[in-house]
């Protein structure tokens, strides 16, 4: 198990949010994930391999290059 990524959480919640240590300290890790979220925008799932082969195909770099 990956451990909870304290300095990260502490630096958005401190730096980004301005939240005083109290406040900061009296949110649960999901109310501070969704703070996250409404700042950055929800995390997006790597681009597969199909995905960018069908990118590829549409919007080749040059005419008549497709791999």
């Amino acid at each position: 198990m990956k451990p909870f990524p304290w300095d990260e959480a502490m630096q958005f919640g401190f730096g980004v949010l301005r939240l005083s240590p109290r406040a900061f300290w009296a949110m649960t890790p999901r109310e501070l994930a969704q703070a996250v979220i409404a700042v950055r925008g929800a995390a997006t799932a790597p681009l597969e391999r199909g995905g960018l082969d069908d990118l590829m195909q549409r919007f080749p770099d040059r005419e008549g290059s497709v791999t």
